[in-house]
């Protein structure tokens, strides 16, 4: 049911409805509070925010999205689409709307502009080991 639906429409709507209902000072406040520390051998800290959290859910999400596009059906295609559209209406809210103007966002734009062309590449590449002659 859910087959041609883009998967990178999760982290977006996560930022959406965090980004626009938590009230915060400054735009994408909320996406540069840490969540935790760890001491590494090296003697350095790393930290890890929330917004590389959500950033590194998506490249998870974004390995998937590439697998299924490997799988050449009939609605791949409408897949496809729905992943461009997607980009398309991200890309809009980044130029348009003060709350997208965060590195958090811009990094989720990116992840679906390689989702969008990289599901086209890997269908096209398929193509022709899939109906040879």
């Amino acid at each position: 049911m859910f087959v041609g639906i883009p998967l990178l429409l999760l982290p977006f709507a996560i930022y959406n409805i965090v980004e626009f209902i938590t009230p915060g000072k400054t735009t994408g406040e909320f996406w540069t509070k840490m969540l935790f520390s760890v001491q590494m051998m090296s003697g350095a800290s790393w930290t890890l925010s929330v917004g590389e959290l959500l950033v590194a859910f998506s490249v998870l999400i974004l390995f998937v999205e590439l697998v299924r596009a490997a799988r050449m059906t009939g609605r791949s295609v409408f897949g496809h689409l729905l992943s461009m559209l997607l980009f398309i209406g991200m890309l809009i809210e980044f130029l348009l709307v003060k709350q997208a103007a965060t590195a958090t966002f811009f990094l989720l734009l990116v992840i679906s502009f390689v989702d969008a062309i990289g599901g086209y590449t890997v269908t096209m590449r398929g193509l022709p080991a899939q109906y040879p002659g």
